[in-house]
């Protein structure tokens, strides 16, 4: 039978984030599956809906939730940075055949490993009230930080397509200490299938140490793999179809080992 993959785009972005990987498997011969989170597909630079301000971390699992539930087996989940986070929220609801995380964001309690982290939630401040309303994606922080890999042209193309995020989710994720309903708390436990929490070295947004101490809390169901040179955006910056090849061949070990008769 035929693995289903379900590719789960990050912050800012919507599916088309996720098509290198979704073309790759799909040339493996998986069925992929490449959703669009909730009020992520509006043309870039039109106005956001008012609504996806208020959208939380627990909407968009719910959202991929059902959808992992129409699904005829259960899916092998792969999310990048934001959509790793979602993942994990998913994977501790319903089974799944294995969990990758590509510079996932961190669950509910996971302490930052560098300034740059303490940094950016701090500086959310300086848009105001920013938690109940849409957040614009800033090129300066995109441009150096997330896609700072990628030739000048394909950085600001890329860019272009960014389109707003949800406020509450930002909160829930970066002030996870202050998020009385806990939206982002992943029980591990809740977790049997095995997990790969793949880091870039020169990763500012979820850097490498944070991702390793994502990978422990799987313990012996948890890999770390920490891709040299690389940096936030795993998904489509040089060497891409080298980490995704190395996420194909986890994948199919992995999953080969589990339908093998005990």
């Amino acid at each position: 039978m035929t693995s289903t993959v379900v590719l789960i785009h990050g912050a800012f972005c919507a599916a088309w984030a996720m098509e290198p990987f979704a073309q790759l498997f799909a040339m493996h011969g998986y069925k992929v599956v490449t959703p669009t989170l909730r009020h992520h597909d509006f043309p870039p630079g039109m106005r956001p809906p008012r609504e996806l301000g208020l959208v939380s971390m627990l909407d968009y699992a719910d959202d991929i939730e059902k959808l992992v539930r129409e699904l005829n087996e259960p899916p092998i989940l792969i999310g990048h940075s934001m959509g790793g986070l979602v993942a994990q929220m998913v994977a501790t609801r319903l089974p799944v055949k294995a969990l990758v995380l590509l510079a996932p964001s961190a669950p509910w309690g996971t302490l930052p490993t560098s300034a740059w982290e303490i940094m950016s939630a701090q500086g959310l401040y300086l848009a105001g009230q920013f938690w109940n309303k849409p957040l614009r994606p800033e090129s300066w922080i995109a441009e150096t930080h997330a896609l700072d890999l990628l030739p000048p042209g394909e950085r600001e193309a890329t860019f272009a397509r960014f389109v707003p995020e949800s406020g509450l989710a930002t909160f829930e994720i970066l002030h996870w200490a202050m998020d009385a309903r806990r939206a982002t708390f992943v029980d591990a436990r809740m977790i049997e299938c095995p997990v790969l929490a793949v880091a870039g070295e020169y990763d500012r947004v979820n850097p490498a140490r944070t991702v390793a101490s994502i990978a422990r809390r799987y313990r012996e169901r948890g890999e770390y793999l920490e891709i040299k040179g690389a940096s936030h955006w795993l998904i489509g910056e040089p060497g891409w179809q080298k980490t995704a090849n190395t996420v194909r061949e986890w994948v199919g070990n992995v999953t080969s080992r589990a339908a093998q008769p005990a």
